[in-house]
């Protein structure tokens, strides 16, 4: 080991305290706390400067509970520091300790800049010994990695409080924060930033979304390969602290200056009625498979904190990996679990957040035997007293499992089988029309049984992680040549059309029919029962150029073009006047399941399904491309009185003349929506619906969207 390492400071150390761990200040210093079961000692380098050496060398005095700890006299928020830790390096055994290697704090809640593996200083082996992670590398790392910056929680919140909206009042917006104000249009003070994003909020407000979705904001690590590439980690899914904020999001005014500032996009966003909804990766970290760096975990506790996985006489030498990424967190191992709920709580508790959406959730439920509802974090979270009043919200599916609709009563998920059901039917597959009927009522039969209402589904037609809506109707297949991987990456499983051309084209017949669809999806989208959300920029049409995975793209192809809002501004109001029309019709977003959810089912008091000819629909009819099917309004609270909503949706490339119900006595049709009309007419104003000459059938052009009202 590193003999040089020893203990050296003038300053006053006493034993301290075993919690809460990490770096605490107090009225008398600094109380750090670091878990570590198999260490023989640890040592903490405080430093004055993030490029330079260490001012003092402290040996943690104690150990309690297998916490070392220790109170450092007459230091104050601001201090930089990081952690060396002693003991034994025996790889195939699981143990990667060396001290030679400078470590994060787990509980850092916010670092100096970004890592980076020059010269392989990250690694805790020799690169170029044949024996791989067997071998050991006594380089000190110091230089290249970030250091740990102690932080005051104090902030002025100027009486913030949470919006609170229920799931079913609740239109989710999904954006990078750096991609939505990076792009030169957005034309804001500091593009990219946090504060950046405060500029842009009147626009969300306009739309009539009430929470974001922000793609990861814990500090996350740029792999080795990418960097060669000269490409980077833009979606930040590789975390390497779960308590800071993104130090690259901040405006640089000061250090550990991106807490004040995620603190302030937090209020002003909760000032306009938007909630804040983290997008967060807790299944895996940065550190990578047996080969990757070590910043923090693996050479602090690696058996606690990693899924290790047995081979002939090596019983921890390699990680399971479930998520495609190199490693598992191991949440059945208690240190890892309490990191984990330490974690949320505190972006609760001191980040003012309103909810988490939880990339590759299977994961987490992840024990022996495979994914378990009752796994023991599924467990700690539903009896968390913090995490009962946010937003539980997964991905629900890994590398090996899709457990769409298994979830726990308390979570909400991202409804896979919604997404591609409402993308084969736009485009007009055959045979969609019985899951279609599933899906726009709420798919009950997913979150039916268990407890959940329909909002617990989060519905979405496109989302980070694949097509934007217009490369949706645009492209066949995915162009991801920017990505340097020879168009291998991202799914080929798209359910999109490009309507006869792929790409960009000028041909007005093209444009109209991919604006059509466009359209049909957003109504899709909107006018389901269920939690609705939309990705960034496609209220105005943005396009990725049909790449599908641009997870590598920090550029222009990725950023919003604000450019873009002005050219379709039609297409963003027909969002706008949608979403409006969503909330004030309460039977849109009433909790319990239409009594008519079960497309077995035809004549129900509150939904009523209708095929073309004023009959049943023909569910099984592999050629049947039409759906309609009314909501009664008249039970429902609204300040609209009785009303009765009728929506058609047409996939068929003919004409359908579609067969409408009478409206009950007094009552008249009015159409308000029809996506075959240019823009304004598509979707009226409020006030300014048509009446119905004559009322009893709709010609509805083909691949087309109608919504009526009676009143």
């Amino acid at each position: 080991m590193n003999d040089r390492l020893q203990h050296r400071t003038q300053r006053r150390v006493t034993s301290g305290h075993p919690y809460p761990l990490g770096a605490t200040p107090n009225g008398d210093g600094v109380n750090f706390a670091l878990y570590s079961r198999y260490a023989e000692a640890v040592f903490l380098l405080l430093f004055d400067r993030p490029d330079g050496p260490p001012t003092d060398v402290i040996e943690l005095p104690e150990q309690t509970r297998r916490i070392w700890h220790g109170q450092v006299r007459g230091l104050k928020p601001g201090q930089l520091y990081g952690y060396k830790v002693r003991g034994p390096f025996e790889p195939a055994r699981g143990l990667r300790f060396n001290d030679a290697k400078l470590l994060l704090d787990p509980y850092a809640k916010a670092l100096t800049g970004k890592a980076s593996n020059q010269d392989n200083l990250l690694l805790a082996y020799d690169a170029m010994s044949p024996e791989r992670d067997l071998s050991m590398d006594r380089r000190d790392s110091s230089p290249v990695v970030p250091k740990a910056i102690v932080v005051d929680d104090a902030f002025d919140w100027q009486g913030d409080a949470p919006p609170g909206h229920a799931l079913e009042k609740l239109f989710i917006y999904e954006v990078h924060l750096k991609g939505f104000t990076a792009h030169p249009s957005a034309g804001t003070r500091h593009p990219g930033t946090y504060l950046g994003f405060v500029d842009r909020i009147p626009h969300l407000k306009s739309l009539g979304v009430n929470a974001v979705e922000l793609l990861p904001l814990h500090e996350f690590y740029v792999e080795d390969f990418l960097r060669g590439r000269g490409l980077t980690n833009y979606w930040g899914y590789s975390t390497q602290s779960f308590f800071a904020p993104e130090v690259s999001y901040a405006t640089g005014r000061k250090l550990g200056g991106q807490v004040e500032e995620f603190k302030t996009l937090v209020r002003e966003l909760h000032r306009a009625g938007i909630e804040v909804i983290l997008d967060v990766v807790y299944n895996h970290t940065c550190e990578g498979n047996e080969l990757g760096p070590t910043l923090s975990f693996k050479g602090i506790d690696n058996p606690s904190y990693y899924l290790l996985a047995d081979a002939p006489g090596q019983p921890g030498r390699y990680y399971m990996n479930f998520t495609g990424c190199g490693n598992c967190l191991n949440l059945a191992s208690p240190p890892a679990l309490r990191l984990v709920m330490d974690s949320l709580r505190y972006w609760v508790e001191a980040m003012h957040v309103d909810g988490f959406r939880f990339d590759l959730a299977s994961v987490l439920g992840r024990e022996a035997g495979g994914f378990r509802a009752s796994s023991s974090f599924f467990d700690a979270v539903a009896q968390d007293p913090v995490l009962a009043r946010v937003k539980l919200i997964a991905e629900p599916w890994d590398l090996g499992t899709y457990e769409v609709g298994n979830f726990p009563v308390d979570w909400s998920e991202w409804n896979g089988r919604f997404r591609d059901t409402v993308r084969g039917f736009v485009k007009g597959d055959a045979g969609k029309v019985r899951e279609l009927g599933w899906r726009l009522a709420g798919s009950a039969d997913l979150y039916g049984d268990d407890g959940r209402s329909a909002f617990n589904s989060v519905n979405f037609v496109t989302c980070h992680d694949g097509f934007t809506l217009w490369d949706l109707v645009s492209y066949n297949g995915k162009h991801n040549e920017a990505n340097l991987e020879d168009n291998r990456d991202g799914s080929d499983d798209n359910h999109s059309w490009n309507c006869g051309w792929e790409g960009d084209t000028e041909d007005p017949q093209i444009l109209l029919l991919r604006l059509q669809l466009a359209k049909n999806q957003m109504c899709a989208l909107l006018f389901s029962l269920g939690t609705p959300m939309l990705l960034g920029g496609d209220e105005f049409l943005r396009t990725q150029r049909g790449n599908n995975n641009a997870y590598c793209q920090d550029n222009a192809l990725s950023w919003l073009d604000w450019g873009a809002a002005e050219r379709n501004r039609g297409f963003t109001e027909f969002v706008r006047r949608a979403i409006a029309f969503n909330k004030r019709h309460t039977i849109l977003h009433r909790r319990k399941f239409y009594s008519g959810a079960d497309t077995g089912c035809n004549r129900v008091p509150d939904l009523e399904w209708f095929g073309p000819d004023g009959g049943p629909p023909r569910w099984d009819d592999p050629e049947a491309r039409c759906l309609g099917y009314q909501l009664d309004g008249s039970e429902e609270p609204s300040a609209l009185g009785d009303y009765r909503l009728f929506f058609i949706y047409n996939a068929d490339h003919r004409m359908q003349g579609f067969r409408l119900p009478a409206p009950p006595r007094g009552m008249r049709w009015y159409r308000v929506a029809d996506t075959s009309l240019p823009a304004g007419p598509d979707f009226v104003a409020e006030g300014e619906e048509t009446p119905l000459e004559p009322s009893d059938h709709y010609l509805v052009n083909p691949r087309s969207t109608v919504i009526l009202v009676a009143r």
